[in-house]
C-alpha cells in the first residue's frame, strides 16, 4: 500500500512517497520523470516522521548522510548506480565518467546519466552531487537553481559540525 505527504523545503515543496511505509520516492514539482499524482497512493503523514526530520535536518546544515530505508524500484544498473550516488561524501561532486569508471564500465557516462535522471529519491540520494566531465553543472531532473542551491547548502555547511 502507497502512502504520500507534501512538506515544504527551501527547495520548494517535496512530494514524499512510501510503501507499505518505507520510503520510495522524493519528487520535487516540475521534477522531470515525476510519477503521475495518483500513484504515489492515499494522503497520509504517519509513515514520514524520520523522513522529514532527516530532511529539515540536511536543510538546516546538521545532516551530511541520511540513514533512512528505502525501497529502491529500478533495474540492477540503475540501482547500481544509485548505490554509487550514495557514496560520493557529503559537500563534493562526481562526473558522469568517473562513476562510470567506478562501475567498471568506464564508456557508459550516458547510461550512468540516464539512470541518474530516473533516481526516484532525489536529495536522498545526492544526484545533485554529479556533474559533467569539465565540471559544469549539467541535468537535473529538479532543475539546474535547484541543483546550484543544493551543492551551495553543502558548500556552506560548517565543517566543524560534522
Amino acid at each position: 500500500m502507497k502512502q504520500h505527504t507534501v512538506t515544504d523545503s527551501p527547495c520548494g515543496p517535496l512530494t514524499l512517497v512510501a510503501e507499505d511505509g518505507v520510503l520510495c520516492g522524493l519528487y520535487m514539482s516540475d521534477q522531470r520523470h515525476r510519477p503521475p499524482e495518483e500513484s504515489f497512493g492515499t494522503p497520509d503523514d504517519a509513515p514520514f516522521a524520520e523522513a522529514k526530520r532527516q530532511l529539515a535536518a540536511y536543510f538546516a546544515g546538521e545532516l551530511r548522510e541520511f540513514t533512512l530505508e528505502l525501497r529502491l524500484r529500478g533495474t540492477a544498473f540503475q540501482r547500481s548506480v544509485w548505490e554509487r550516488l550514495r557514496a560520493i561524501p557529503y559537500g563534493e561532486t562526481r562526473t558522469y565518467g568517473q562513476l562510470a569508471a567506478d562501475l567498471g564500465a568506464p564508456t557508459a557516462s550516458r547510461a550512468v546519466g540516464l539512470a541518474n535522471g530516473r533516481n526516484p529519491v532525489g536529495i536522498v540520494i545526492p544526484c545533485h552531487r554529479v556533474v559533467g566531465a569539465n565540471g559544469a553543472l549539467t541535468g537535473y531532473g529538479g532543475g539546474l537553481p535547484r541543483k546550484r542551491h543544493l551543492l551551495a547548502l553543502e558548500q556552506a555547511a560548517p565543517q566543524a559540525l560534522f
